[in-house]
């Protein structure tokens, strides 16, 4: 009899198929800190990178892909996020996409049909990560091909208010397309628990955040280390760069605590511009959106912190690599607690 706790047999799904991955866990295409080096290392590691180039010049984006295809074989997606991006940047990040025969692409936020339309008819799988049912639905009429389901544990931007523990299993009853859940999934035992909730795969931020290969500057990822969920706040003042109303989680740090229980009701067109740090040569100011890269040198304390409530389950800093293969022998144990049988 084949053991029941093999993890190719249990825990590859279809859509590990539809993706070309070996493993159900999803790279969140966190933007600035899943570069090349993360994507390409997830990928060689069995997982699914998703490259993030929110608002990124197409030259940079161009220069990522060829990075990727340079480290891996393996396929990957490009997330971008129509809905928050400039119309004409859109236009040009799509088409150098495409020009590089990206064979995925990952949209967030409101789902805005014109855009998934564009790259089912140039010939990519359409994932798109929503925040609610009526934005999955919207997302599935409009012709995406995968849904990751984002619970308001995550980390970074948040599209809902909904836990995952619902809104996962909500969604999975309600619509026809494969789902990865999101926000606070980050071990093998949630893993397992996204599969009991209609999932077939999980889709981490702040685990792979955590990493040697993750572009993040060091002093956020040792923040991460020490945070625990009751550490991160839920909070709108990041808004600079961003369209209005778009909450994230963050690390608690002096902006937000400065706040007090004021930590949502801030507009863009409200806050100060003041230079706080340079990423390069790029002044970025307070209450910008921007979180803190290797090459990042300022007020890093003052800058967004991204982590989802998982946090408090991350207390080390191994390879990409390493993280898959400690989240698929938790999931065994995970297994083996369900079973009866020993790991």
């Amino acid at each position: 009899m084949d053991n029941p706790l093999n993890l190719h047999q249990n825990l590859r799904t279809p859509l590990c198929d539809l993706l070309g991955c070996d493993h159900p866990i999803l790279l969140a295409g966190m933007g600035g800190v899943a570069r090349s080096e993360l994507v390409a290392a997830i990928a060689n590691a069995g997982g699914y990178g998703i490259l993030g180039m929110v608002r990124e010049p197409p030259e940079l984006i161009a220069q990522e892909i060829d990075a990727v295809r340079a480290q891996t074989s393996r396929a990957f997606a490009v997330n971008l996020i129509p809905a928050a991006t400039d119309p004409t940047l859109l236009d040009a990040e799509l088409a150098m996409c495409f020009a590089k025969q990206v064979p995925a692409l990952c949209f967030f936020w409101h789902p805005v049909a014109a855009a998934i339309k564009r790259a089912k008819t140039a010939g990519c799988l359409v994932l798109h990560q929503v925040g609610s049912l009526a934005a999955a639905l919207e997302a599935e009429a409009a012709g995406a091909d995968v849904l990751i389901v984002q619970g308001v544990e995550a980390g970074g931007h948040v599209h809902g208010t909904a836990a995952a523990l619902i809104l996962v299993e909500q969604v999975a009853r309600a619509c026809n397309l494969p789902i990865a859940a999101s926000g606070g999934f980050a071990t093998g035992a949630s893993l397992i628990a996204a599969r009991a909730l209609g999932a077939q795969a999980i889709h981490c931020g702040t685990a792979f955040l955590a990493t040697e290969e993750s572009f993040a500057h060091a002093d956020h990822k040792a923040r991460v280390l020490t945070a625990c969920a009751e550490d991160t706040v839920y909070t709108d003042v990041f808004a600079l760069n961003w369209p209005p109303h778009a909450p994230v989680r963050v690390i608690r740090n002096s902006v937000t605590d400065s706040l007090g229980h004021r930590l949502l009701g801030h507009h863009p067109d409200h806050l100060p511009r003041e230079i706080i740090a340079h990423e390069g040569d790029r002044p970025l100011p307070r209450f910008s959106t921007d979180s803190p890269l290797r090459i990042t040198t300022g007020n890093l304390e003052a800058m967004p912190n991204y982590a989802g409530e998982s946090a408090s389950l991350i207390t080390t800093l191994p390879s990409a690599a390493t993280r898959i293969a400690e989240i698929l022998a938790e999931a065994q144990i995970a297994l083996a607690r369900l079973t009866g049988a020993q790991p």
